[in-house]
């Protein structure tokens, strides 16, 4: 793998990984801005979860075409473990996302007054809940929405990518409408996860909204990469999308089938 990085580290997927950083800022910063307590009006619900699905289904439109628009560690790791991205793609996706959140978070945390932007809508489990209860919920919801991707953008479907993002954005609002009164709803770890390093409080629950979602993202992967609509491919073609050597590596929403990517054949198979 890593003496062939100079043909995974290429200007194309640089602009991939910067899209994941844009993408997941603009994304932290117009959804967590949806719901601030301002006090001429109080945001409500579904007002939050259409913001959420919304900018989802946006970013999505601007960004899938170029890095998959994933915007979302967890459905990250669901493409890897669906052996539909490359663990280099992966490592940097992961770490260009939580950065992205990062600054999305902080800036809309600058521009907007302390008593508006209150607790950042930090997700936080209600007393009535159990920390158990709100780890199901967030294995279920993530479990949802990333089943939806993987149907939606699945190219082996003759009406696949038409309404790619609308659907998406639909699945993520569909979870908000649920989630938020559970846990607040989470299903994206880099969501949670900045406005607790801007807050500088995690709680002791906030391992939840990342072991939740992993678990929900994983097992969707699972169901629908190896046991619902398994990818024809044989033991050598999966190591080569492990190594970034392989079609579908190319366009991460547009699974190509069995057709080897000509750089594995000419340069990588030796």
């Amino acid at each position: 793998l890593w003496p062939h990085l100079h043909l995974i580290l290429t200007p194309k997927f640089a602009w991939a990984i910067l899209s994941e950083f844009v993408g997941t800022a603009i994304f932290l910063c117009i959804a967590l801005g949806s719901s601030f307590q301002w006090p001429l009006e109080q945001p409500s619900v579904l007002q939050i979860s259409l913001a959420f699905g919304l900018t989802v289904a946006t970013m999505v439109h601007i960004f899938g075409h170029i890095s998959g628009a994933h915007i979302n560690p967890a459905v990250t790791l669901a493409y890897f473990v669906g052996n539909q991205i490359s663990i280099v793609r992966f490592v940097f996706y992961m770490i260009l996302q939580v950065l992205g959140a990062l600054a999305g978070t902080g800036i809309i945390y600058a521009v907007t007054p302390g008593e508006v932007r209150s607790t950042l809508f930090a997700n936080q489990i209600p007393k009535d809940i159990t920390s158990g209860e709100a780890f199901l919920i967030e294995i279920i919801l993530t479990f949802s929405v990333v089943m939806c991707i993987f149907s939606v953008t699945d190219k082996r479907r003759r009406e696949s990518g038409s309404y790619a993002a609308l659907s998406i954005g639909l699945a993520v609002t569909m979870a908000h409408l649920v989630g938020i009164y559970y846990t607040g709803c989470s299903i994206n770890p880099a969501r949670s996860f900045a406005p607790a390093v801007i807050l500088g409080k995690f709680g002791p629950f906030h391992w939840i909204y990342w072991m939740g979602p992993f678990m929900g993202a994983i097992l969707a992967a699972v169901i629908y990469n190896y046991i619902l609509y398994p990818q024809r491919l044989s033991r050598e073609e999966r190591l080569a999308v492990f190594k970034g050597f392989f079609a579908p590596e190319d366009n991460l929403q547009q699974p190509t089938g069995n057709r080897a990517d000509s750089r594995w054949n000419s340069e990588c198979a030796e």
